[in-house]
């Protein structure tokens, strides 16, 4: 039996992303067999093709690191009643794909009120999301927190949950998206594009800052964010998309220039200021199982509260990838951009 997968043979544009047809690999003892029918798109899944990401895995791959679907076959020490049932999945640089075989310890129950495309667009962003937040960040009600580029995947998962905890929002993001931000609960929305984004929280926030920044800009920027932290404010990092380019030569200028600026926070400085700073990779932790799925159980119980939302932008089938990552690099999306089989 067959299944088709995306492949990346080589570094470049969304026109690199091929498609091939390949066997089923064997089920092992502990695995399941996913019929896939959404596949979550993220940002570093574009900074891998383009050979920007961090932890580039060794070409040819797959990238994709979440699916929903239905199982269709389980390993020998597997429950026999997940045949059947339908899922959200974890896959480690597999996801991309019609059908994908992963260890059972990486599948969830689907919420029954949830389409498959929203399924798959839950799990990256939204584990991400709390552990910038809830794990490491340790947002509490009416605390406040500035999301960057709070339209994007990670950036409205990050709202969710924020609002949820009662804490006050602030996010910077292109204004065309503002209107749509602001229904969605977001407090301030501030225009990064066509003014000076600390200069107005500073006016909003009476100069005092806020407690928690989020920000996947890297470079640079985290200078300028971590002023943006009160006493006791905690600044997240969890990307560097300023290395983003549209040719080779810029991105290489860029990710050189962005290297260059990092910031450097002391030992000192930091207890003299009262701040922290943290990171977050959550592509390295798939072998931190146990809290992944502490994590993954609390977020799914969010949706049976009905406080969790996910919101897809728009989702494109399976032959346009090209398409979906052109989107995403170019900026369209508010959310999720999803796969349908």
């Amino acid at each position: 039996m067959y299944m088709k997968q995306i492949l990346i043979s080589r570094h470049g544009n969304s026109s690199v992303l091929e498609t091939i047809e390949k066997p089923l690999p064997k089920i092992e003892d502990n695995e399941v067999q996913i019929d896939v029918k959404a596949i979550g798109i993220n940002f570093s899944d574009i900074l891998i093709r383009k050979g920007l990401y961090p932890n580039t895995p060794e070409l040819p791959c797959v990238v994709g690191y979440e699916v929903s679907g239905v199982v269709e076959h389980v390993g020998r020490n597997v429950d026999k009643k997940w045949v059947g049932q339908s899922v959200i999945a974890l896959t480690p640089l597999s996801g991309y794909a019609t059908k994908v075989v992963v260890a059972q310890q990486y599948v969830f129950p689907k919420p029954e009120c949830l389409t498959f495309q929203e399924a798959a667009s839950i799990p990256v962003v939204y584990l991400t999301a709390y552990q910038l937040l809830v794990v490491m960040g340790g947002l509490r009600k009416d605390e406040s927190i500035l999301i960057h580029n709070v339209g994007g995947g990670v950036g409205l998962a990050a709202l969710n949950i924020a609002l949820h905890i009662g804490a006050k929002t602030y996010g910077t993001s292109s204004p065309e998206k503002h209107t749509f931000l602001k229904k969605y609960g977001l407090h301030h929305a501030i225009d990064y594009r066509n003014f000076d984004w600390l200069q107005i929280l500073n006016e909003k926030t009476h100069g005092k800052g806020v407690e928690l920044v989020i920000d996947p800009i890297g470079g640079n920027h985290w200078k300028k964010s971590y002023r943006a932290l009160c006493s006791t404010g905690r600044l997240g990092m969890f990307g560097i998309s300023t290395v983003h380019g549209t040719s080779r030569i810029k991105r290489n200028l860029q990710a050189i220039k962005s290297i260059v600026r990092l910031p450097k926070f002391g030992p000192l400085s930091l207890m003299n200021s009262n701040k922290g700073v943290f990171g977050v990779n959550i592509s390295i932790l798939w072998n931190e199982i146990e809290k992944i799925s502490t994590w993954m159980n609390t977020l799914l119980e969010g949706i049976h509260e009905g406080w969790l939302k996910p919101h897809v932008d728009c989702t494109f089938s399976f032959s346009k990838v090209a398409e979906a990552h052109d989107y995403i690099e170019n900026r369209k999306n508010i959310g999720k951009v999803v796969l349908t089989i």
